[in-house]
């Protein structure tokens, strides 16, 4: 019989960032000056930070 691997057996939740405006935080990828960058922005108030914990 055969087995599953550990990792496939993990449930993979996606987790969802509020910020303090009641808006949902999403991802958003930029490329500039030849280098990648990741930002969380609010959708509601347009606040911009580097990681969506940094909105509590």
């Amino acid at each position: 019989m055969a087995q599953a691997s550990k990792n496939s057996r993990t449930s993979s939740a996606t987790q969802k960032f509020f910020c303090s405006c009641g808006g949902e935080v999403k991802m958003k990828t930029i490329f500039e000056n030849g280098k990648v960058k990741n930002q969380a922005e609010c959708e509601k108030c347009k606040r911009v930070e580097r990681r969506p914990s940094d909105f509590k």
